[in-house]
């Protein structure tokens, strides 16, 4: 058959290599368009596009599919079906009815759980240890659409925002190889979504990383976890941007307000921020326009960091 993979990013790419290994002809690549990166400017493929092109795979990379000639132009490729993996890009109604066996979308999260464009963050956030993949057809709603196939996938202690991903995605890979197959086939029957279990996330924004010192250190490093590598975590010192680059709750407390600097003695942990609830001890950080470096060499280049207090 005839199909057409929609993604961007490089934990995208499993899946398209797992639809390249079958028996179907990829006659187009969707993906974002190029940004240009760095203090150049210079426009940086994205991982699908750069993979594709290897592969010899037409690439389209328009900035909406809601324009006619746009759409004329997916409708000329007369895909069977296609297959989409974190493409960033809305795909209209009008293009879901043209494949006869519709749009699969690889969604990282236990649909109807945490629908929407951050849902492996938010499971970070909330302290989850299970998530897990759902392979699902797109309809005109928010990740509403009839389920195909789900796995579950337990989430480590260390686990970020990033190899979580990555691992979600790789498990999305196995579950389009297993389920592709019987779906063409005519053997699996759509099962509808239970929009009463049904819960949202929101997309991420630079400013959701600045942290809120009121908060308990549990928390702040759930999001340090959940934040990597995008937005990461941040404060401000004399003005500037401080990222909190590695950092550790502890259950030590103090008395001392909220975003006091006090020092730590522990083998591996210098010194540390009070929270609302515990210390947060610090092992790497960065302030703005300098590299990063280790707490206690930090220290050292600025002494009146310990004992200062920084803003919520």
């Amino acid at each position: 058959m005839r199909a057409c993979f929609m993604g961007t990013p490089s934990f995208a790419v499993p899946i398209l290599d797992e639809l390249l290994n079958s028996k179907h002809t990829v006659v187009a690549v969707y993906t974002s368009p190029d940004k240009p990166k760095g203090r150049g400017g210079i426009r940086q493929f994205s991982s699908v596009k750069e993979s594709a092109l290897g592969k010899g795979i037409p690439v389209f990379q328009p900035a909406t599919l809601k324009s006619p000639r746009e759409q004329h132009e997916f409708f000329e490729l007369a895909p069977d079906f296609v297959v989409v993996a974190a493409y960033g890009r809305l795909v209209p109604v009008r293009l879901l009815t043209i494949p006869a066996l519709g749009f699969l979308n690889v969604h990282p999260s236990l649909l109807p759980a945490y629908r929407g464009a951050a849902p492996v963050v938010t499971a970070l956030l909330e302290g989850e240890q299970t998530t897990g993949v759902s392979l699902m057809l797109l309809d005109e709603g928010l990740d509403t659409g009839p389920l195909l196939a789900q796995r579950q996938l337990g989430i480590n202690e260390d686990d970020t925002g990033e190899s979580l991903t990555k691992r979600l995605f790789q498990l999305g890979a196995e579950l389009i190889r297993e389920t592709l197959p019987l779906w063409l086939k005519g053997r699996i029957d759509p099962i509808p979504q239970d929009t009463a279990r049904a819960t949202y996330t929101k997309k991420l924004t630079r400013g959701d990383g600045q942290i809120s010192w009121e908060m308990s250190g549990e928390e702040i490093y759930r999001r340090h976890q959940a934040f990597a590598p995008w937005p990461g975590v941040y404060t401000y010192w004399r003005g500037r941007i401080l990222k909190l680059l590695g950092v550790q709750a502890l259950r030590s407390n103090s008395s001392l307000e909220c975003g006091t600097v006090v020092p730590v003695d522990l083998a591996d942990i210098s010194i540390g921020v009070v929270t609302g609830n515990g210390i947060l001890g610090i092992t790497r950080l960065q302030i703005e326009g300098k590299r990063a470096l280790p707490a206690q060499e930090f220290v050292r280049g600025y002494p009146d960091f310990l004992r200062s207090r920084l803003p919520s």
